[in-house]
């Protein structure tokens, strides 16, 4: 892990790369992390390392099973536009469940938006979400929109009407007394073989992923594993994403897009094993202000596989959209 306050290895060619947006050759460490404890959640949070004193704050929200080093090499690429914070998710890294043990997405939201206004008081804030955090990115920029500048979503666990044949077998698994049951199954499996399991399904590639990368994400499953609540945070969370599906009325997730009016960029893998990317077309008809784009060779993680692609969607795409 980085030691804080210091930037991750730079090469002789860095300020050509920082121009270009390119990552360097060496694999980037993990940011620091602080603690952050709220009236009835306690955060474990990354922060990007930058120059200057006028970067945008921004939080970024990892996936369903993830944590915030998914975010790693996103937040060095923007280190230099944003004030960056990624929070480990209630139940997942290393920030322990909610006090109140609701784990429904606005709930989530809520929490992250107490963060924020501990974080960046006063300032309207660009959020990232990947699948599950994408869900509570939806629901933070329209219940707190007030807070929200910007919104990203990168592969959102959003309602489809035909779930991949991958995704079914997540709804399997938030059955109660089954779920349970496979969980325990899958977790007597050595950490490597879990590690593994998730990257082949996350990853259009999972060759891309450096043996560093890979190592810390195997030690973190191991920590994680020992824990005594990461089952039922799993599973509650799991339950709880999967109940947007089925909501109906004015809260269900698709109608709350509609309440958004922030700048939206949506971006989607064109080989995404959890989300079809064929939903993207959903974004326009549903988000006020929109943008789409759909990633070729890219799994269920495009800020993990391509940081570099998402980072110049961002400025191109979104960044434009800001201006006055």
């Amino acid at each position: 892990m980085a030691e804080p306050g210091l930037e991750p290895p730079r090469d002789a060619h860095s300020d050509e790369k920082d121009r270009l947006g390119v990552l360097p050759a060496e694999v980037i460490p993990s940011w620091p992390i602080s603690t952050v404890s709220l009236s009835d959640r306690t955060y474990v949070i990354r922060r990007a390392a930058g120059g200057g004193h006028d970067r945008a704050p921004a939080v970024m929200l990892h996936g369903l099973g993830g944590s915030s080093t998914d975010w790693t090499d996103l937040m060095w690429l923007l280190r230099n536009d944003l004030d960056a914070i990624a929070p480990d998710i209630n139940g997942f890294g290393q920030s322990p469940p909610p006090r109140d043990g609701d784990y429904s997405m606005p709930a989530q939201a809520r929490g992250i938006a107490a963060l924020l206004e501990r974080e960046f008081p006063g300032q309207r804030v660009h959020v990232f979400g990947n699948s599950m955090g994408g869900a509570i990115a939806v629901q933070l920029a329209a219940r707190h929109s007030d807070l929200v500048r910007s919104l990203t979503l990168i592969s959102p666990a959003l309602p489809w009407l035909w779930p991949r044949r991958t995704s079914a077998s997540l709804g399997v698994t938030a059955v109660p007394f089954v779920g349970p049951r496979l969980y325990a199954k899958y977790a007597k499996n050595p950490a490597e073989v879990r590690v593994r399991s998730t990257m082949n399904l996350v990853f259009a590639d999972p060759t891309v992923v450096p043996a560093q990368r890979f190592a810390a994400s195997v030690e973190a499953s191991e920590t994680l594993s020992r824990l005594s609540y990461a089952q039922d945070a799993f599973l509650r969370s799991l339950r709880a994403l999967l109940a947007t599906y089925t909501e109906r009325g004015p809260e269900r997730p698709w109608e709350i897009a509609r309440r958004v009016t922030a700048p939206v960029l949506a971006i989607y893998g064109l080989q995404d094993k959890l989300v079809d990317p064929r939903s993207a077309h959903r974004i326009s008809a549903s988000f006020p202000n929109s943008r789409v784009l759909v990633l070729p060779q890219t799994g269920h993680v495009a800020q993990m596989e391509h940081p570099e692609e998402v980072a110049a969607a961002w400025r191109d795409l979104l960044v434009p959209a800001l201006a006055p």
